[in-house]
């Protein structure tokens, strides 16, 4: 039995006439462009997220960037960003013109460490961008006392979130204004691509929505040099309708992370931990093999499918050479980017899946 990295056949076989229902509507309905699926959309995921705004965005990438420009995040500004994390965090400081600063994420939760912040702190910074990497919230209460007392703006990058918390809050609703993607890989899919920002601030998703749609608050009337970047009427309507299932679906994930986290035993693995003030959205069940090349020959041998998240510590990357950083600045990032692999996990994995998972693991 060969077991894949990830399966969307549970999830939308069960939603499958819904879904179809949301296409001949919107298909219907003659509307491609914003109208009232996306309307909808934004408010039920604000109510989830439990902000007051939602505004969607055309991926991911497009959303962080224009979160920070929004916000005033510009030329001659630093924002401090996780060393460890998809480049789409760096890349999106870089779009708003600024200076992305790394620093090195702590050792059990894949988060920005707080004992490294102060240190990268200087006067150009003007916020600080958490990622809540693999579905998990870190130490936020540290971190958000730094920002607090060096008046720094905090952003969240929740884009592999949804649906987690951190002492009785959403994540995405923790800090001045968060991102979140759609990528069909995400716990909350599109059928394409799709992003949102929410904040409680409305000025703020006013100029977000403005900047996302050529800097334009009235047709024809541009007051700044925006982009066009706004969610797909179809994928919202599509989103809205996996909206009503994710807490079924993360409760699924629950229940396959557990199976992992008690039954896989194998001293050369190290397992994710959980952050006892919040909960896990399990996105990624992503494990620490020292010896990774010779583990992934070995789930490739036990026919276990898998990937690497990811492989290149943030300031290892070509693009970013020119900020000047060297291998070694950031031992807990490097280490994470050459050991990390990600297991199978997905809605609707049966038993014998999951047992088969966890005895070629234990059997490396």
């Amino acid at each position: 039995m060969r077991i894949p990295f990830a399966d969307f056949a549970p999830m939308h076989g069960e939603i499958r006439e819904e879904m179809m229902k949301a296409f001949e509507e919107t298909y219907d309905g003659g509307w491609f462009i914003g109208g009232e699926p996306c309307e909808r959309f934004e408010k039920d995921f604000a109510a989830y997220v439990t902000t007051d705004y939602c505004v969607g965005c055309g991926n991911g990438l497009d959303g962080l960037h224009m979160m920070l420009t929004a916000a005033g995040i510009g030329p001659g500004d630093e924002v401090i960003v996780p060393a460890q994390t998809y480049i789409a965090t760096a890349l999106a400081v870089t779009y708003a013109g600024a200076t992305p600063v790394y620093v090195d994420i702590e050792p059990e939760y894949y988060a920005l460490d707080p004992e490294k912040i102060e240190a990268a702190i200087t006067p150009r910074t003007r916020a600080i961008m958490v990622v809540h990497l693999y579905g998990q919230v870190g130490r936020w209460a540290e971190i958000e006392a730094i920002a607090k007392r060096r008046g720094l703006m905090l952003f969240e990058d929740a884009a592999q979130c949804h649906g987690a918390t951190y002492r009785g809050k959403k994540a995405g609703s923790l800090g001045l204004v968060s991102e979140f993607s759609f990528y069909p890989g995400k716990n909350l899919g599109a059928l394409g691509d799709g992003g949102a920002v929410c904040t409680n601030d409305a000025a703020l998703a006013e100029r977000v929505r403005a900047y996302g749609n050529y800097g334009s608050r009235e047709k024809y009337m541009h007051e700044f040099k925006g982009v066009n970047s706004r969610l797909d009427t179809l994928q919202a309507a599509f989103l809205d309708v996996k909206l009503r299932s994710l807490d079924k679906w993360l409760a699924d994930r629950e229940r396959i992370a557990s199976r992992y986290l008690a039954e896989i035993t194998h001293p050369a693995v190290r397992l994710p931990r959980r952050n006892p003030d919040g909960t896990h959205a399990w996105h990624l069940f992503a494990v620490l093999a020292e010896d990774r090349e010779r583990f992934l020959k070995h789930l490739d041998e036990q026919g276990i499918a898998h990937q690497c998240h990811y492989p290149v510590a943030m300031h290892m990357h070509e693009a970013y050479r020119d900020l000047g950083y060297r291998k070694g600045d950031f031992p807990v990032a490097e280490r994470n980017a050459a050991q990390e692999v990600s297991l199978p996990l997905f809605y609707g994995m049966t038993d014998e899946q999951i047992s088969r998972v966890i005895s070629a693991v234990n059997s490396f």
